[in-house]
């Protein structure tokens, strides 16, 4: 009797990667089901996480997939790219770790990886090293320039309450409507008045919020603790 290699695909989009060329979820599929044809592989099923991240484990799918690689019912697992399983080295290491264990082995089809040897698993991790590496300091850059942009008064993200952008469109400025709302809310704070009760003051005064809308409880928070949190 041939022994049949048992395979899992496993796919994974986070919302705002969906209709990026190469990592739609279609696309994905195609991939794995070609390379467990060139493999000799049964596909047993094709595991999906829909606008997940790749933050870390804590998905539906990759909990099944992990819990069918411990109850060793898959040889092995087949990605379209590695990213797609994870973008931490610790949890890849830790992957790697468990299916070494469990006798499964891990295929990349863009990588064109196969942890199946020493050497595979060797490459695979160095590339995650790499790619966590770019991600860290992509962020830390990004983080630095909106710092400096910020120290320098330019707009950055959403516009506080309170404010908006210059004629030059590059910089913030007190909007004087806003500023006077801030100004009411700040009195009755001081007043000891509640949320619910400031919402319903500013409704009686005839303001409304930035998109026109009537007051509530909520809107009120919001700037409460946006204070709070500059205090």
């Amino acid at each position: 009797m041939l022994w049949t290699m048992r395979a899992i695909g496993y796919v994974r989009v986070s919302t705002d990667k969906q209709a990026e060329d190469g990592v739609s979820l279609e696309v994905q599929e195609v991939k794995i089901r070609a390379m467990g044809v060139v493999q000799g592989a049964e596909l047993l099923d094709l595991i999906v996480d829909g606008g997940e991240s790749a933050k870390n484990l804590v998905r539906p799918g990759m909990e099944r997939l992990l819990t069918l690689v411990n109850e060793r019912k898959v040889d092995t697992v087949i990605i379209a790219k590695l990213d797609r399983l994870t973008r931490s080295v610790k949890d890849l290491c830790g992957l790697l770790e468990l299916f070494e264990k469990r006798n499964v082995a891990l295929i990349s089809v863009a990588e064109s990886l196969d942890t199946g040897s020493a050497a595979g698993r060797l490459v695979i991790t160095i590339m995650a090293a790499v790619s966590e590496w770019e991600r860290l300091t992509i962020g830390e850059r990004t983080k630095a320039a909106m710092q400096y942009m910020k120290s320098n008064g330019d707009c950055v993200g959403n516009i506080a309450y309170g404010y908006r952008r210059a004629a030059d469109g590059e910089h913030l400025e007190p909007d004087p409507q806003e500023q006077a709302v801030l100004t009411a809310i700040r009195d009755l704070r001081a007043r000891r008045c509640t949320l619910r009760g400031i919402a319903a003051e500013l409704n009686a005064r005839g303001l409304r919020t930035r998109r026109e809308s009537a007051w509530r409880l909520e809107h009120v928070a919001r700037i409460v603790g946006r204070r709070k949190a500059r205090a």
